[in-house]
Parts: C-alpha cells; sequence; structure tokens
C-alpha cells in the first residue's frame, strides 16, 4: 500500500521558497540521514519550480524561460541542478538521495506549460500536442507557468501519463501537484487524471494535492485518488492560524487512515525565509511548536518539515526526534476531540495495539490554565499515565489535570 501511514520528511518552500538547488537539497538529505532517518523521516523534496533558472525567493518571474523537453515536459534548471545535464533530469540527484536509504519528492503545477502549448509541442508517445491538451481558459491564479488541460480530451490524458512516466524514470518517490485541492468542482476530472497517471506508471508514487483548504463534503473522492490533501492554505508560524487549525482537524480526522492522510501542511519551526534572511528563525514559541507537533501526530497529519534542517537547534531536534510522540502517527487510530472550544482543547486516540490510549491536552488561551479530563467525559481505566513531552508518570485514578502555559500542550500515554 501507498503511504500506510502519514509521510514524514522535508520540503524546501519553507526555507527557500522556489530557489532551493541541488547543494542545498543534498546537504539537508544529509542531515536527515544522520539525525532523523531513524524516527522515521525519509522523504526529501524539491518544491516549486525547480525548471526556472533564475526564480531567487518566495515570488514568481511572470514569462519566465522554464526548462523543458521538446515534449513539453519540464526538466530541472541545469544552473540550480548542475547532476541534470545531458538530459539526465532528476535521476542522479534521485540516486544519491536513494543512496541514504531517503526517498525522493518534486512539486509540480496542475496542468502544463504555457509555453508549451503556445509552440505546440508535441507530447510524448501521442500523436496529439500540447495545445491540444491545454485550457487556455483554466489558470493559476497566484503562478503564471501553466494552463490546465482539457478534461475530456485523450491529449490531457496523454500528457499527464507522459509526465509521470518521466517521473517514474528519475526514480521520484512522491509528487505533491499544487493549484488543485481546493479549485472544486471544476479540477475533480484533473485529479483524477493526475491519480490516473501515477498509479499507471509502473512506480509507488506518493500523490500530495495543495492548497487548501479542500472541501470536507468531497473527503471521498479525495479518500479514492490521492494520498494526501491540505486541508488548509499555506500555513505559516503564526498563532492565529494554529489556533484556527484545532477546528479544521476536528472536521477532518475520521478521514484519516491508511493510503489517505488529511494534511495541515508544513511544520515552520527552526530556520524560515532562508532566500529573504539567513538569520530568520520561526515565530512560534516553544509552547506553540510542542501544540503543533502534538495536534498534527493526534490527527496524524504527514509531517513535512520546513526548516533549513542545517541550523536546526537543541530545541527543533529534540522535538522532531520525540519518538514516543512520533509513535502516535503509526500507532493510534480514532482520535479526535472530545471537548473543545476557544480556550481549550481535549484529544483521545486508540492504540492500535490495545495496550491503551493517548489523551492530548492543549491550552488554546493567553493564560496558564488547568486543563483535565474526568471520568465522566471517558472511561479510564489505565494503570499508570506517562506524559510524552516532560517523561513525568503519574496515576490516571479519577482523570489527568494538568497546569499548562499559555498556548502550550501536554499529551499521556494511558497504559492499559
Amino acid at each position: 500500500m501507498i503511504a500506510k501511514h502519514p509521510p514524514m520528511g522535508w520540503n524546501s518552500w519553507d526555507c527557500y521558497g522556489a530557489a532551493v538547488n541541488e547543494e542545498i537539497t543534498l546537504k539537508n538529505a544529509r542531515y536527515m540521514r544522520e539525525h532523523l532517518k531513524a524516527y522515521g523521516w525519509e522523504y526529501v523534496v524539491v518544491d516549486i519550480q525547480w525548471y526556472q533558472p533564475t526564480a531567487v525567493n518566495h515570488s514568481y518571474e511572470p514569462f519566465s524561460a522554464l526548462s523543458m523537453d521538446e515534449y513539453g515536459r519540464l526538466l530541472p534548471a541545469e544552473n540550480r541542478f548542475p547532476s541534470a545535464r545531458d538530459g539526465k533530469g532528476f535521476k542522479p540527484l534521485a540516486d544519491k538521495i536513494h543512496d541514504m536509504g531517503l526517498k525522493f519528492g518534486i512539486h509540480i503545477m496542475r496542468g502544463l506549460p504555457r509555453m508549451a502549448a503556445h509552440n505546440h509541442l508535441k507530447i510524448f508517445g501521442s500523436e496529439y500536442t500540447c495545445a491540444d491538451a491545454a485550457n487556455p481558459n483554466s489558470i493559476c491564479m497566484w503562478n503564471p507557468d501553466m494552463y490546465g488541460t482539457r478534461l475530456d480530451s485523450e491529449a490531457a490524458k496523454a500528457y499527464y501519463r507522459s509526465i509521470f512516466a518521466l517521473y517514474a524514470e528519475w526514480g521520484v518517490d512522491y509528487v505533491k501537484c499544487d493549484d488543485i485541492a481546493r479549485e472544486y468542482p471544476h479540477c475533480e476530472k484533473e485529479i483524477e487524471l493526475i491519480s490516473d497517471a501515477a498509479r499507471t506508471c509502473g512506480r509507488d508514487i506518493v500523490l500530495s494535492l495543495s492548497p487548501g483548504p479542500a472541501p470536507v463534503e468531497r473527503a471521498e473522492h479525495l479518500k479514492k485518488y490521492a494520498n494526501l490533501w491540505r486541508i488548509t492554505d499555506d500555513f505559516w508560524d503564526d498563532w492565529r492560524l494554529l489556533k484556527g487549525m484545532f477546528e479544521r482537524a476536528e472536521k477532518w480526522c475520521i478521514h484519516a487512515g491508511p493510503g489517505h492522510w488529511p494534511d495541515a501542511d508544513m511544520l515552520p519551526v527552526g530556520a524560515l525565509r532562508q532566500c529573504s534572511d539567513p538569520e530568520d528563525w520561526t515565530r512560534f514559541t516553544e509552547s506553540e511548536q510542542r501544540t503543533m507537533m502534538t495536534l498534527w501526530c493526534m490527527m496524524r497529519s504527514p509531517l513535512m518539515i520546513g526548516a533549513e534542517m542545517t541550523k536546526n537547534d537543541e530545541f527543533t531536534l529534540k522535538i522532531l526526534t520525540n519518538q514516543a510522540l512520533l509513535d502516535i502517527e503509526k500507532e493510534s487510530f480514532m482520535a479526535h476531540p472530545v471537548r473543545q472550544d476557544d480556550k481549550e482543547s481535549v484529544w483521545i486516540a486508540q492504540r492500535k495495539d490495545g495496550s491503551g490510549v493517548y489523551i492530548a491536552l492543549f491550552n488554546l488561551s493567553d493564560e496558564q490554565r488547568m486543563v483535565s479530563i474526568s471520568p465522566s467525559e471517558i472511561e479510564i481505566e489505565g494503570k499508570s499515565a506517562y506524559e510524552i513531552w516532560t517523561g513525568a508518570e503519574s496515576s490516571p485514578a479519577g482523570g489527568i489535570s494538568e497546569c499548562i502555559a499559555p498556548h502550550d500542550a501536554r499529551v499521556y500515554f494511558v497504559k492499559s
């Protein structure tokens, strides 16, 4: 099964925008191999515009000359990814990452390059041209590179199959497709075309859809055709966005399961926005980072680190390698909030092996607060309770109460 558990890895967007290059990708891959792989982190994902030679930050250059082959398939910009020269594409980079015991991913936009359509480039392995596949009336509102496709055309199907065949040759393990998850209903068929291409390319490729918010009423369609999908627009290091995620998590948590995972977006921890300011650091407090990591794990969101990992401090590395917390991603099920309001949230999740339950207490207020779960809310029969962040042990008899700092969290494993 593809994505049996929520994928865990690194994505270049938060720290480098569209400007990531081969050297940056490899140094972060080496860091992951040395410090994080043992804890389940494995995907290294190159985000948007790897095919744009002059990208320098988080913005997009209109009408730029994109690197592509004679079939309208985008290729890595050789000045940024030198191992791609001589038509090798991402295969040399993917091979290096695979040799580290890791997996390689890329970002794509839905559709095909506008210039490929304007120049009537032939679609690889077919009788069609890119102009036959392109729909000039379907465009992205925030990125100037692509047209959507003519959804009822064989040309569109042929184009998507041609690019995923190329990705399979390169050794791609993960594709993040953008400008699509929130574009229902008019992108529903495009999702199906992309899913078909991913599933028929001859390689197991995780398919991720962005940006959100994806519509919860289309959850079953998303679960059928994708492995993960964003439930929010771009998530950054802002407490208002983190607090708002609790409402989204409550709506989506029932749809998390093997092969299909609601995605709360990347983890903006550590060194961010490096192309703008090499000294930039997450604006989340340590308390807020514990809250984020706890919620993401309890709802079983995919975990994608947004930092320049080689600059991780002791605290950042510690929250990313808390094995007892990360185990929740793989070992729990049926996670849901027992109680949630503007000031606090209490979540519970069963452990699959029947050995206990996870209980998370969140203080969403701006003041220190006692947060509790009582026997009247849920039957707690555990013999002991282990708090995952502090390591403290206690008896859960009579419920669990904790005095929690503002914006902070505690999560317990209650042993049966």
